[in-house]
């Protein structure tokens, strides 16, 4: 697996990965699958353990992204951030392999491939080693759909948002109650107590930031869906 360290958020199908390294934990995006789905795996640099976010696809990939030696991260956990085929294709093959538990909000936890070891819910928490991950729901995408919160204690914030949030806008809606649902949990449980240097990775596509999308939402809710 060719891996880049000039991390800038772009990934492509097929290309090689790209690796952040911050002072406790490296974060890992690949491209995946025929709708270009993002994955990322998350590595405590002082335990070795990892997490994976969204299991989407190309299972072979994802095991060459972990390595093969006696050095590869140990993969505890995959979580799924919402309930939508091209997020969880990969998800029974990857966390078979590895006897890793996987983890969704139970609102989507019905069509998975494989029942969730762990149902996590608002304000709850993930750990990879030394490092803790915040769940945030984000009701609207689907009823289940959660991003996760890294708080780098040397650096910003890093969300990983799923379908949810992306550049230019919120996650595809099916309603104008669903958009209300999204739009008002964006802005309070994200915009609202959140810096604009909270860096943003989303399911699919290139990665943005807070303060390059805050300007944006009285538009946004204005579209509406």
């Amino acid at each position: 697996m060719n891996v880049v360290e000039d991390y800038t958020g772009h990934v492509q199908p097929g290309g090689p990965a790209a690796i952040r390294t911050l002072d406790v934990l490296t974060i890992t995006k690949i491209s995946v699958g025929p709708m270009d789905n993002n994955a990322y795996l998350l590595v405590c640099r002082r335990s070795g353990d990892a997490l994976l976010i969204d299991a989407a696809a190309d299972p072979e990939r994802l095991s060459d992204l972990l390595g093969h030696g006696p050095r590869r991260p140990r993969l505890r956990t995959v979580v799924t951030t919402h309930q939508h085929p091209d997020h969880w294709q990969a998800l029974g093959a990857v966390a078979g392999a590895n006897g890793a538990n996987t983890a969704a909000h139970p609102a989507d936890a019905g069509p998975l491939p494989v029942p969730p070891d762990f149902l996590v819910e608002h304000g709850d928490t993930l750990r990879i080693g030394d490092c803790m991950l915040e769940v945030i729901h984000l009701r609207g995408h689907t009823p289940g759909s959660i991003a996760l919160l890294y708080r780098d204690p040397t650096g910003h914030p890093h969300l990983f948002t799923g379908d949810s949030l992306f550049p230019g806008g919120p996650g595809k809606t099916t309603s104008p109650r669903d958009f209300t649902s999204l739009m008002d949990d964006l802005e309070a449980r994200v915009f609202d107590v959140l810096p604009d240097d909270t860096w943003v990775y989303p399911g699919h596509g290139d990665d943005t930031t807070l303060a390059a999308e805050r300007p944006k939402t009285g538009e946004w809710r204005a579209r509406g869906w």
